[in-house]
């Protein structure tokens, strides 16, 4: 049975979610497709071109229109949500847009789309594309500590355990103990707000200094 790229893609994004990237195979995914493996080699050469593929099908829906703002901080703002969401939307979706480097049309909008506002805001494309992969850095690594101890990974009394655990430290990590409500805060929007906000703040003073 012949067998279309998306299709392959697409089951591969359900077996993701059902056992995470540890157990997404291309043996699995074969057979849950119900097909060969030489078959699913032929399509994809290594479970790292599958990846590249699911990274771009990650961001199919990302950036489809121009974010309705103002200011280009508040469309940079939009524009970061929509990846942070798209990432959030499957399991491990971070983890499998990390590490790829794809040059695709779903991939390359969303830089496009994470650059313009920049670049509207009177960066250099080296501000603009260093400044729109540092955001990119940033969207990637909270998505993968959010969803590290999102409710059905840790719950409210293991955080309050491990909030207990830095307070038995005071005397040696008084800094750390003393913030230990915001640590393990699990307001995550507005944590993300706060990084991007203050990523948003640093770019603008650079672009500033930069004219």
């Amino acid at each position: 049975m012949a067998i279309q790229k998306d299709a392959v893609i697409a089951k591969a994004l359900e077996l993701l979610d059902e056992t995470g990237l540890e157990g997404l195979t291309m043996r699995r995914l074969a057979d849950a497709l119900e097909i060969k493996a030489a078959s699913l080699y032929w399509h994809f050469a290594s479970k790292q071109v599958l990846l590249d593929g699911m990274a771009d099908a990650l961001m199919y829906d990302v950036a489809r229109s121009a974010p309705d703002a103002d200011s280009w901080q508040q469309r940079l703002m939009a524009v970061a949500g929509e990846v942070r969401r798209a990432l959030l939307a499957r399991r491990d979706g971070a983890r499998v847009f990390a590490g790829t480097y794809v040059v695709s049309e779903n991939v390359m909008r969303v830089g496009e789309a994470l650059m313009t506002p920049l670049h509207d805001g009177g960066a250099n494309p080296r501000t603009a594309s260093w400044g729109a992969f540092g955001i990119m850095y940033f969207i990637l690594g909270f998505v993968i500590e959010e969803s590290g101890i999102a409710p059905e990974h840790l719950d409210a009394k293991e955080l309050m355990r491990r909030g207990g655990d830095f307070a038995s430290k005071h005397a040696m990590f008084p800094h750390l103990t003393d913030a230990r409500e915001h640590i393990f805060d699990p307001d995550f929007d507005s944590r993300f707000v706060f990084g991007m906000e203050t990523m948003i703040a640093g770019l603008a003073a650079r672009i500033a200094a930069e004219a």
